[in-house]
């Protein structure tokens, strides 16, 4: 039997429409995201558009999806809806869509295989993300904070939460947790 996940899950698709074809892509794309918010376990869903992005000049959209757990994104992902809606979608995009999960927290504190066993308490596995996370959304603030005071606030919190996870998740956290490692996983010889 598998293991159900009862946390959050989130996943990013990133598609691109083939040019002149941008107005009937966000539209059926508006529909789709619809459809997934009104499905069972959809906790939230949102389209980011290539000009919500900062800096880059590109055509790709990104559409972020939260689900209650596992078991309701995969429900969605063997949906009648979710294949209806990318059958629709499909003549106006390019390539292959690219999707990915963004998990939780817990998977940065993940010992590896012949590591120490069990994860760290929830107070250290506390310190180490605030210590990740207060300076990744400081200098987010510092670098984008003009740029995106015109957006709304809805927009902003999306992009800003959405590069911290993306920065912490591959950047900042496994350094953390590597620098840390002692202090997360001490030895049993220097438990107290």
């Amino acid at each position: 039997m598998k293991n159900s996940q009862t946390h959050p899950v989130m996943l990013l698709v990133s598609r691109r429409p083939k040019p002149g074809n941008e107005a009937q892509f966000e539209w059926l794309m508006a529909e789709f995201i619809a459809q997934a918010e009104a499905f069972p376990g959809c906790l939230g869903a949102q389209l980011v558009h290539p000009g919500d992005e900062v800096a880059v000049e590109d055509t790709l959209y990104h559409a972020l999806l939260a689900f209650e757990d596992a078991g309701s994104l995969e429900a969605w992902q063997t949906s009648a809806e979710r294949a209806a809606g990318l059958a629709s979608i499909a003549p106006y995009i390019e390539g292959v869509a690219v999707e990915r999960g963004i998990s939780g927290l817990a998977h940065w504190f993940q010992p590896r295989t012949g590591a120490q066993s069990g994860q760290p308490p929830r107070w250290k596995i506390a310190v180490v993300t605030w210590l990740g996370i207060f300076p990744t959304v400081y200098l987010l603030f510092l670098l984008l904070g003009d740029i995106l005071a015109p957006w709304t606030l809805m927009a902003r919190i999306f992009l800003l939460t959405l590069l911290v996870v993306a920065i912490m998740t591959w950047g900042i956290a496994p350094r953390l947790t590597r620098l840390l490692r002692p202090w997360l996983y001490p030895s049993k010889k220097n438990r107290t």
